[in-house]
């Protein structure tokens, strides 16, 4: 799997712009603020849908402007195919597959496996919950239409609940159609605890094996999941504290509260381990990431990596370089002396100057 080209039209800071990419390692190179990272997000979104930084369609759109476009070619097993992209202002996207309209959103995920590294992944270990529980939702979207299935329905009834908690306040009587959707959250929601329980499991192994290797074998550090409630008994639970989202007019209970732990022996990494192992941990998950997609898909993804080198001691770095070289890579930095320091591969270079590009080799 590789991206051939990208072009954008009224995309952030970019009136225009092209970019055929190599199918090994491109850099992006330029002073902060220029718009290399604003690449990037045009390739995961036209991948995904969404923006890695959780930015809506409008904030997308370049200032004065009311709507911009994306256009992306990529290989897939020997075929080429097109991702077309229209974002507007004040209606849904338009997405169309070579040349032929999508309905949903969701069918262009799984088209193309991107991974988005950046110094905010970094932070994945210690930051918040949501921050991990995003993290496997974007993975497992990408590899399993089900579980993106599952989840966006688990999704709309989990709002629809909490909308009903609140008018009930006033309606008291609406408490007889509860049922009718807590059955449908937890039936959604069984199906997503086995998903993410299966895709953690495997996530694990690769993790340990990983972090042994950056650490020269001196810490064995293990991913468990950790459900808010278990597949066998989130419909009791949910009972259980029905008295509870009546009184707070929310949801207390369910897969959208559970989290991951970083385990090294005893200790909650999370919690109490220091910034190098939170974040040997973290790019560890990152490497994991891209060896449980090849063996899921059987194809490699595109990584993804917003200026994450700076933030890598010279171990890291060398490691993260030599254990991507099989993939096709495009790597932002402010210059190019960390590449040509530690001889690394230089396939493709632009130089990134105000939302212009220009390519150098």
């Amino acid at each position: 799997m590789k991206i051939d080209s990208i072009e954008v039209g009224n995309f952030r800071n970019y009136d225009s712009a092209r970019l055929d990419f190599h199918e090994h390692t491109n850099i992006l190179y330029g002073d902060n603020a220029q718009g290399k990272t604003n690449i990037l997000e045009s390739v995961f979104v036209a991948g995904t849908t969404k923006s890695h930084k959780g930015s809506n369609d409008k904030e997308l759109i370049k200032i004065g402007c009311d709507e911009a476009h994306i256009r992306m070619f990529i290989t897939k097993r020997g075929v080429s195919h097109r991702i077309d992209m229209h974002l507007r202002k004040n209606k849904a996207k338009g997405i169309a597959i070579d040349g032929i309209p999508i309905r949903r959103s969701s069918e262009l995920l799984g088209m193309v496996n991107i991974i988005f590294f950046s110094p905010e992944d970094l932070k994945i270990v210690k930051n918040g919950p949501s921050e991990r529980r995003r993290f496997v939702n974007l993975e497992l979207s990408q590899l399993d239409n089900v579980y993106l299935y599952d989840l966006g329905e688990y999704n709309k009834v989990l709002h629809q609940r909490n909308k009903l908690l609140k008018q009930m306040i006033y309606e008291p009587s609406l408490i007889d159609t509860l049922d009718i959707w807590d059955e449908q959250l937890v039936n959604y929601g069984i199906r997503i605890i086995k998903t993410r329980t299966k895709f953690l499991q495997m996530l694990s192994e690769i993790v340990t094996k990983y972090n042994s290797r950056l650490t020269g074998g001196k810490e064995r550090v293990e991913v468990f999941y950790e459900p808010d409630v278990s597949w066998e008994n989130f419909a009791d639970k949910l009972k259980q504290t029905r008295k509870k989202d009546l009184h707070f007019c929310n949801t207390g209970v369910g897969p959208h509260r559970d989290d991951i732990c970083f385990m090294n022996g005893d200790i909650d990494i999370r919690r109490f381990g220091s910034q190098g192992q939170q974040r040997t941990c973290a790019l560890s998950l990152k490497l994991a990431e891209i060896e449980l997609v090849k063996k899921i898909i059987g194809d490699t993804p595109v990584l993804l990596l917003d200026d994450v080198l700076s933030e890598l001691d010279r171990n890291r770095q060398n490691f993260l370089m030599e254990s991507i070289s099989d993939i096709q890579t495009i790597v932002t930095c402010t210059g190019l002396e960390e590449f040509i320091d530690k001889s690394l591969a230089l396939d493709r270079i632009f130089k990134v100057t105000d939302g212009t590009v220009k390519i150098e080799k």
